[in-house]
């Protein structure tokens, strides 16, 4: 009896956290407990005994959606798997469209959690980017910690453009469609970006790196 109890409550918590990841990526992170409760079907209290609270919710599915980007990164990253993962990713896009929504409200709707939530974000692409580094897919850095958050700065910007105020409404009907003609728009030039480099040569990188090294008062 005690593991069917079990089963059914890592069941039960599963439900919650995946109505809640949908619920803050269609309605913001201001959405109210009760309504989270309905989309999947369980009481507010029920929620409350699951997750200890409302932060408590919000701190399990940062953990999750953060911990899911990470092993698609990395995945890509692998030099075993990543052209099979990526043309898998590209192909079941959608999937991801609740995540990336709910990181995306996470992120605008601004203050210490969003700023919590961002450097999480960062200090796991710092991380699998040296593991690709480690396995040879990615040129190490001058700069890991400030080049992971350039990426992350450079991701999150462009996609907050297509989407809707913190706390206007997110239709999760029409968003995969547009996630998909997004990627698909920017994909090729992105890993272009990444693979030839943008300038011929290291002119400017090495003027900036020269004037950032110089002693203060020449």
């Amino acid at each position: 009896m005690r593991s069917t109890v079990a089963g059914e409550d890592l069941t039960t918590r599963a439900r919650i956290r995946d109505a809640a990841i949908r619920c803050i990526a269609v309605y913001g992170v201001a959405v109210p407990l009760r309504t989270i409760a309905a989309e999947c079907g369980v009481s507010a209290s029920l929620i409350v005994h699951h997750f200890g609270s409302r932060a408590g919710l919000k701190e399990h599915c940062d953990r999750y959606v953060l911990d899911a980007i990470r092993q698609a990164k990395s995945a890509v990253l692998d030099p075993r798997i990543g052209p099979a993962a990526l043309q898998d990713q590209m192909e079941h896009i959608e999937n991801y469209a609740s995540a990336v929504a709910y990181l995306f409200r996470t992120i605008r709707a601004g203050g210490r959690t969003a700023t919590d939530f961002l450097d999480r974000l960062v200090a796991d692409t710092e991380a699998y980017l040296e593991e690709a580094v480690a396995a040879g897919t990615v040129r190490p850095s001058r700069f890991p910690a400030e080049r992971a958050r350039a990426l992350v700065c450079f991701s999150v910007g462009a996609v907050l453009m297509e989407l809707p105020g913190p706390d206007e409404f997110l239709d999760l009907e029409t968003f995969p469609a547009r996630l998909r003609s997004y990627t698909e728009r920017l994909m090729l030039p992105i890993l272009e970006l990444y693979t030839e480099p943008l300038l011929t040569d290291s002119t400017l990188f090495d003027a900036c790196l020269a004037a950032q090294e110089a002693p203060p008062d020449s």
